[in-house]
């Protein structure tokens, strides 16, 4: 491999998007640049869009709009604040249990959305007030609410997890859904080990003892939002409907919750919430369209290829070397956001960890844990950016309180690289693997 097209295609990438251009022209010009090393311009041109068109001609490819548009509805629709009552009663009687509530509203939120950034504005919008008045520190609340978020982009159903199985050459949906769960869930538990320790320390309250009637008034609120994950991972575990079609059937159930149901979601509404949901259907379906042609220029150009060479030459350990992916992943994410991250990385780093041994859908499951600890950094974390909005944190004044956080996350990346059985139990429980 000739290294002057990895410096072009990678030097010109960073170069535009630190200039500020759109990570999806980003990835288009610089493809266009090294392509244009191999090939003439003309010809690069008809390639790259053949291979656009080509990517995003895809069945499952559907599953992302109807998700997006369930996951608007469900934001619109009053969820939150359900969801959130429903967590005081699980998690309220825990030391500093305004902040357990807020780890466990964002985990059932996020995984019912598909959204980190929607979790921490609507969960981390409701709570900031409640722990404040509480006597909680802000920039402890945000700093929770933060690293927190993400959990809910591993519990299914998740769009990243769609795009890393069409990335990664038509990977069950099913299974990586499954493998989310436990990865999903341990991240959510170790963000509330911190917090529990932190609340002891600083002798945070204690939520008093909810009546029977309480119980039983928040479980019947949120049981209608939480039958959406029921319906979706039923149906798609009892092979009633694959995961395209459980989208659909997503949108269906939550127009009925958000306009019927709850009726927190007016017919006058209902124009504007599917204009926001093409809009972001618009953006991911470029990226994932101009990702494919970046991933065609890689290959063409023998870029895994070389980057897996580079790698063995530095160890043959499997053990070194995920880690050293591992680290990559972690610098990446920091400056890149998730969806461009798994759809030019994947092609990349799929094939060295395949020869290694490591399944693809555990591999998956590790880089979308990895890359959502980026959401969490500066300069490009929108989940860290929405939590100090939110908030009223300044920027500044949440990196310190967030430090034990990121920790146990770091740890809870290391048990899933290095224990399959957290990603892998479940597919095989449901044979799915």
């Amino acid at each position: 491999m000739d290294w002057t097209i990895a410096l072009v295609m990678f030097g010109s990438f960073f170069v535009l998007v630190f200039a500020g251009v759109p990570i999806s022209f980003s990835i288009g010009l610089a493809t266009l640049a090294s392509g244009m090393m191999m090939l003439p311009l003309e010809t690069i041109l008809a390639v790259v869009g053949q291979k656009m068109a080509t990517g995003l001609d895809s069945f499952s490819l559907l599953a992302i709009p109807f998700f997006i548009l369930a996951g608007t509805l469900m934001n619109c629709g009053g969820i939150a604040q359900r969801l959130i009552n429903f967590s005081q009663v699980l998690v309220g009687r825990m030391p500093g249990s305004l902040g357990h509530v807020n780890v466990m509203a964002n985990m059932l939120f996020g995984s019912i959305s598909g959204s980190a950034v929607a979790a921490a504005a609507a969960v981390g919008g409701t709570m900031a007030p409640m722990q404040k008045k509480a006597g909680y520190d802000p920039a402890y609340s945000a700093a929770i609410n933060v690293t927190s978020c993400i959990s809910g982009l591993l519990i299914p159903p998740s769009n990243v997890l769609i795009i890393y199985a069409l990335t990664a050459g038509g990977i069950s949906v099913a299974a990586l859904f499954m493998a989310g769960y436990v990865p999903g869930i341990l991240m959510g538990v170790s963000i509330m080990a911190v917090g529990t320790i932190i609340a002891r320390r600083r002798g945070y309250p204690v939520a008093e003892r909810p009546t029977f009637a309480m119980v039983v008034r928040a479980f019947l609120d949120a049981i209608p939002s939480l039958l959406l994950v029921v319906v979706v991972m039923g149906g798609i575990l009892g092979g009633i409907f694959t995961a395209t079609e459980a989208s659909a059937i997503a949108v269906v159930y939550t127009f009925l919750l958000s306009v019927v149901i709850y009726r927190e979601v007016k017919i006058k509404d209902l124009p504007a919430i599917m204009l926001d949901s093409v809009v972001t259907t618009a953006i991911v379906l470029l990226l994932i369209g101009i990702s494919v042609g970046m991933s065609w220029a890689m290959t063409n150009a023998d870029i895994p290829y070389a980057i897996s060479d580079a790698l063995m030459n530095i160890s043959d350990n499997p053990l070194v070397i995920l880690l050293i992916i591992n680290v990559i992943l972690l610098i990446v994410g920091v400056f890149m956001d998730m969806t461009p991250a798994v759809l030019i990385f994947t092609p990349i780093f799929l094939p060295i960890v395949s020869e290694l041994g490591m399944d693809p859908v555990h591999f998956g499951i590790m880089m979308v844990f990895n890359l959502c600890i980026g959401l969490c950094t500066p300069p490009v974390g929108s989940a860290l950016f929405v939590g100090c909005s939110v908030s009223g944190v300044k920027l500044q004044a949440l990196i310190r309180p967030m430090l034990p956080f990121f920790f146990v996350l770091l740890l809870g990346l290391l048990a899933v690289t290095y224990i399959p059985a957290l990603s892998l139990s479940l597919p095989g429980l449901f044979g799915m693997h």
